[in-house]
């Protein structure tokens, strides 16, 4: 288990409830935790106001550690691409 953890790629997914895009997107997610290691993080933009202004119009986001940012709409294609990209890197 520690070595999932230290190998996993780190995924922040800004989300709030009641968004259905938000949904597809965490299931694209966890349908792909086969193929890499995740550690996701799930993050409601409604409990921070800041963010909440910053996101309200533009979620999901998914924050791929190693830099990429996914702004929607992106497909299952995009998502395997960042975390590739985020494994290559680490």
């Amino acid at each position: 288990m520690l070595w999932r953890k230290r190998f996993a790629i780190r995924v922040t997914i800004y989300t709030k409830q009641g968004c259905g895009l938000c949904d597809e997107a965490m299931r694209m997610l966890q349908s792909l935790q086969g193929e890499f290691v995740l550690a996701i993080e799930e993050v409601d933009i409604t409990q921070d106001p800041a963010m909440y202004e910053r996101y309200k119009y533009v979620i999901p986001v998914i924050d791929v550690e190693g830099g990429e940012r996914l702004l929607p709409i992106f497909k299952e294609g995009d998502l395997r691409r960042a975390l590739r990209a985020a494994r290559h890197s680490s």
